[in-house]
């Protein structure tokens, strides 16, 4: 994370280094339209909607992003071939319906889909983050909107106190890591 923040941290000398931080932070919560996902959850996630009833591709896009609360919009790029896939594999068919191909599992995708006993991406990402695929960018924006808000109005003491909390806050989350 070569020049990840300023030389001064996040209450440097000047202003410009703490929104500096800040656009720094955002960035690296913004998550793009069409982020990748893990490898096979796309797999995954075709497989749960076509569980419930069958689909276009266009719907399957929709879908997931809907239920990962926008987090994530996998690309036609992506879902498209992992349909061809399971087409291959004989775990979906496709029919033309009203010019669209509506695709539905077959036999053996259903079976395959009984026996998993993985969660669906979306539901598998709000038990390992406690609250889905925003809550982290989410209070990291809200963390740095606050430091940037002490940086703006508070007084050197409250500044000082602000980036130890950060501080204690940066070594706290990396301690969360360092976890089995």
């Amino acid at each position: 994370m070569h020049n990840s923040f300023p030389a001064g941290g996040f209450f440097g000398n000047s202003m410009d280094s703490v929104w500096q931080a800040v656009e720094e932070l955002r960035s690296r919560f913004e998550k793009p339209t069409g982020t990748r996902a893990g490898r096979g959850e796309v797999r995954s996630a075709v497989l749960a909607l076509l569980a419930e009833q069958p689909m276009h591709g266009y719907q399957i896009i929709h879908e997931i992003e809907e239920r990962s609360a926008g987090s994530w919009k996998p690309s036609a790029g992506s879902v498209y071939p992992t349909l061809q896939l399971l087409a291959d594999e004989g775990l979906i068919s496709a029919e033309e319906s009203n010019g669209r191909k509506v695709f539905s599992l077959t036999d053996a995708g259903r079976e395959t889909v009984a026996a998993s006993d993985s969660p669906a991406p979306w539901d598998a990402a709000d038990t390992a983050q406690g609250g889905g695929f925003s809550a982290l960018p989410k209070a990291g924006m809200e963390l740095a909107q606050a430091a940037a808000q002490v940086g703006r109005t508070g007084t050197k003491k409250q500044v000082q106190e602000a980036a130890a909390v950060l501080d204690d806050a940066r070594r706290k989350l990396y301690s969360i890591l360092a976890q089995d």
